[in-house]
């Protein structure tokens, strides 16, 4: 018999994040989550994951790979069933999306 496992949304989305922050834009020596490329995480009730993402440019040289990239290191974590990535570029990407752990590390502060 299945248990009807109730799964801490807050916690997985944690875990996410953390594997996001393991991903670097390779232009960029700075993570695709403090670089503001992550738009949104939605988690369903049956571990299912949807990112929305944006890159730094439609020509990105990684657009390819990297949403690849998201969508394998987030699907690896236990927690979660199936992922998907989506690519979006409204609103484009800017530097005001980098927090400010990002600007200063690039020297923007």
């Amino acid at each position: 018999m299945e248990a009807n496992i109730e799964i801490d949304t807050q916690e997985l989305g944690e875990k996410i994040v953390r594997v996001l922050k393991t991903i670097y834009d390779p232009e960029i020596p700075v993570d695709i989550y403090e670089l503001g490329l992550i738009y949104d995480v939605l988690v369903n009730e049956d571990r299912e994951v949807k990112i929305l993402m944006t890159l730094t440019s439609p020509n990105c040289p990684v657009a390819e790979s990297l949403p690849l990239e998201v969508e394998e290191k987030v699907k690896s974590l236990d927690m979660v069933a199936d992922a998907e990535v989506e690519i979006t570029f409204d609103p484009p990407w800017t530097q005001e999306l980098m927090s400010e752990e990002a600007k200063l590390e690039l020297g923007l502060l």
